[in-house]
């Protein structure tokens, strides 16, 4: 994951574009202004920052290799040459640990090889976008350049920060469901719960099927996602466009009415006579269980001394689970939870709240 961004002219990039690459990055950002040639370090949330016409170098993270702090956040110091600063796109197997990244891993052994060699050093990782940057001579280079991309006056070592095609689910691609593990999870950026703006009639026949007839039904519900040519095209053969499912575009009413987007949403024209209209397509939720209880029978000659509490049990402090896998999260300080189980970054929001299914402490009182 991660991004770099080389902004050389005085031209200003696209908001959208940056906000995407800090919620795909979310784990820290670090910036080299070229017309100083001086280094900040921000969140990521913090990406406004860069809506100006001075040019810089930025890098935005996602963690793979390394704790997430403003220690790892790129670019680092190249060894004992404080001259040099490096950053890296990619992951290198067999550098860094749990607490220090790859990447300044590899900027350290960087720091003890002569400036003529780190070409071909860099060369052997041919899937990894690097770039350095040379403060005294005020000058950088990219190394692997192939792998970025040339757009409007800016290089970016990845293209999935251009996530400008909207599309609106409502069957097996929204959150929770096999689909959107597969297709969408790690692949787009969600904007929201929504519904259409007009009514059609969704049906549901072991697949669901949402009838382009318009002004029957309801107002479906749907979740909306930003996503790059290369998923929107992967979403295509999914539905079987344009010979099964056809997407047209469509307005869709988010945040409860305040805002309305233009989204693609897959319709199939299916017989939708003395069929039944559905407003929603939901998932099916594991079933909330109940408070434990048991009691015990002790026999007389038996005195229970200790009292045993459910509250000295180790549960999850903040009560959220993934909304995909139902595993429990981990919080990075940076605003994000973490979902070991399938990977995957999520807002507190986004998040199924179960700390009101512990509620019940059990105890164990004396008998006669």
């Amino acid at each position: 994951m991660c991004v770099i961004i080389i902004k050389q002219k005085q031209n200003k990039i696209a908001m959208q574009t940056l906000e995407n690459a800090s919620i795909v990055n979310p784990h820290g950002l670090g910036v080299t202004w070229l017309d100083t040639f001086k280094t900040d370090y921000f969140k990521s949330s913090e990406y406004a920052i860069l809506d100006t016409e001075r040019p810089f170098i930025a890098h935005f993270r996602y963690a793979t290799i390394g704790k997430v702090c403003k220690e790892n956040t790129h670019p680092f110091v190249c060894g004992k040459n404080a001259d040099e600063l490096f950053m890296m796109n990619g992951t290198v197997n067999g550098y860094g640990n749990k607490d220090m990244t790859d990447t300044q891993d590899i900027a350290n052994k960087l720091g003890d090889m002569p400036r003529k060699s780190w070409k071909k050093f860099l060369s052997k990782f041919k899937a990894v976008r690097f770039v350095s940057i040379n403060t005294k001579h005020k000058s950088f280079q990219i190394y692997n350049r192939d792998l970025f991309t040339y757009k409007d006056g800016v290089w970016y070592s990845k293209t999935n920060i251009f996530r400008d095609n909207v599309v609106a689910v409502y069957g097996t691609l929204k959150r929770g469901h096999g689909n959107y593990a597969r297709h969408l999870q790690g692949q787009s950026i969600y904007m929201g719960s929504a519904v259409t703006a007009e009514k059609y009639p969704l049906i549901i026949d072991g697949l669901p099927f949402l009838s382009p007839k318009q002004g029957i039904g309801h107002h479906v519900e749907v979740d909306v996602f930003r996503v790059d040519d290369e998923t929107f095209a992967d979403l295509d053969g999914l539905e079987g466009h344009p010979r099964w499912y056809v997407r047209e575009q469509v307005p869709v009413v988010l945040d409860k009415g305040r805002r309305i987007v233009t989204a693609w949403v897959y319709f199939n024209d299916v017989n939708i006579e003395g069929k039944e209209h559905h407003k929603s397509y939901e998932r099916v939720l594991p079933q909330r269980a109940e408070p434990f209880q048991q009691t015990i029978e002790f026999e007389r000659e038996y005195e229970v001394t200790d009292c045993f509490e459910l509250a000295d049990c180790d549960f999850p402090d903040d009560g959220h689970v993934c909304p995909t896998c139902f595993a429990d999260v981990e919080y990075d300080g940076f605003n994000n939870y973490h979902c070991g189980e399938c990977d995957t970054w999520y807002a507190e929001k986004d998040l199924i709240d179960i700390s009101d299914t512990i509620e019940d402490v059990f105890k164990f009182n004396d008998h006669e």
